[in-house]
């Protein structure tokens, strides 16, 4: 006989990282940090260190939307993070399965993932229209740094608190449901970002830690805030919670801080380090 399930159930639809700190890798690992149970379909291969991405492939598109039926045919997905998507062919493809079953995703967390911490680029130039049609409506809450909220938006990436406002603002008003605009690239001494959604923005914000090892932060991000969600019962119908986001900022916070000092790298002056995804476990 099948037991109750004991936690909630969370999906990554996302690209790799063979050295752990960023894409399904880094996930995984926060989901289980957070206390939910972990799936996840690749997307996308990357071959890439704490140095930098060598080489990026995408995935067979009919291959990665079988992954995904494969999970919310059987497991009731509570949460639903998506991440890299290689090329405009997944992404529709995939923007396809969620409409014909929208309800087996939960709450939906898009992270337009784009460009890497290390400034190479993961997303093929044709991509960015189909995230912005096909899976940004479909979305609960979308996660771009300065530079993805731009180029969502056609629009130069913003200068300042000002910009990063109004552009979460127009995200809102061009139909995505809720917006969590990363400032990170922001100059300052303060981390802030800006929360918008039908009614209204907010600032939140947190300090910034000085440390190289950034590796990943917005995969962690976006997956902890799908994981919170998805532990605070969020649904459809309530969207995702500003005390889901905040929870998620908190642990991407304590993991920063606690990988901060770390040198994992061979060569740790010249790269960017993971955060330490299990700082929840002691």
């Amino acid at each position: 006989m099948s037991s109750p399930t004991a936690r909630p159930v969370c999906l990554s639809i996302a690209g790799s990282d063979p050295s752990g700190g960023a894409g399904i890798q880094a996930d995984l690992k926060t989901f289980s940090a957070l206390g939910v149970y972990g799936a996840a379909a690749l997307a996308g291969l990357t071959v890439q260190n704490t140095q930098g991405v060598r080489d990026a492939r995408g995935v067979d598109p009919a291959f990665v939307v079988a992954q995904v039926a494969a999970v919310v045919d059987d497991l009731p997905v509570a949460a639903t993070k998506i991440g890299m998507l290689s090329d405009a062919t997944t992404a529709s493809a995939v923007a396809g399965l969620i409409r014909e079953r929208r309800d087996a995703f939960g709450v939906i967390v898009l992270d337009p993932v784009m460009v890497a911490t290390s400034g190479d680029r993961l997303l093929a130039e044709d991509a960015v229209e189909a995230i912005r049609a096909d899976l940004l409506p479909l979305a609960d809450l979308v996660t771009p740094n300065l530079p993805e909220a731009g180029v969502l938006l056609g629009v130069a990436e913003a200068e300042d608190v000002d910009g990063l406002r109004e552009q979460a603002l127009a995200l809102i008003r061009a139909g995505t449901r809720a917006v969590l605009a990363k400032g990170g690239h922001l100059r300052g001494d303060a981390l802030l970002d800006v929360f918008a959604d039908a009614a209204g923005v907010a600032d939140l914000t947190g300090e910034r830690i000085a440390t190289r090892n950034t590796h990943g932060t917005g995969c962690t991000l976006s997956s902890a805030i799908a994981a919170c969600a998805a532990r605070r019962g969020d649904t459809r119908e309530t969207g995702v919670s500003r005390a889901a986001i905040e929870d998620a900022r908190r642990y991407l916070a304590d993991a920063i801080a606690a990988g901060a000092g770390w040198r994992l790298s061979r060569t740790p002056e010249s790269g960017h380090g993971p955060v330490d995804h299990l700082v929840t476990l002691g």
